[in-house]
């Protein structure tokens, strides 16, 4: 027997499921701030519209999902008045979902990030 893969429209083999439970995490913890647009507020939350951050490298992506603003320490020119918190406490699924949905969604297109990407970065 043959499986199908069910693909989005939300970019090569990325699930529906993953997008819906992915803004689902979002909803619960970044829209306050990110906004339900993802555009942030000025100077204050930053945008997630187009975002070199989001977009780029998935393990700077996982760390500051890990140690929320303190990973722009050395970045002093990503300076916003709220500081994001850390979100240890999710799951590898939960993140992982959580940021290909960010990546995917908000005028971004990116490559899906996987629980077992995230598991590794936790790790180090």
């Amino acid at each position: 027997m043959i499986g199908i893969v069910f693909l989005s429209g939300c970019g090569g083999g990325i699930s529906k499921e993953r997008m819906e439970n992915g803004k689902k995490v979002y909803q619960m913890y970044c829209q306050t701030c990110h906004m339900e647009d993802g555009g942030g507020v000025p100077n204050i939350n930053a945008s997630l519209k187009g975002s070199a951050y989001v977009a780029g490298d998935k393990e700077k992506l996982v760390r500051i999902v890990f140690h929320g603003s303190a990973e722009f320490t050395n970045e002093p020119e990503r300076r916003y008045q709220n500081k994001m918190p850390a979100l240890p406490n999710l799951t590898d699924k939960e993140i992982a979902d959580l940021l290909t949905y960010i990546r995917n969604s908000f005028a971004n297109k990116a490559s899906a990030v996987v629980p077992k990407e995230v598991k590794l970065i936790r790790e180090k």
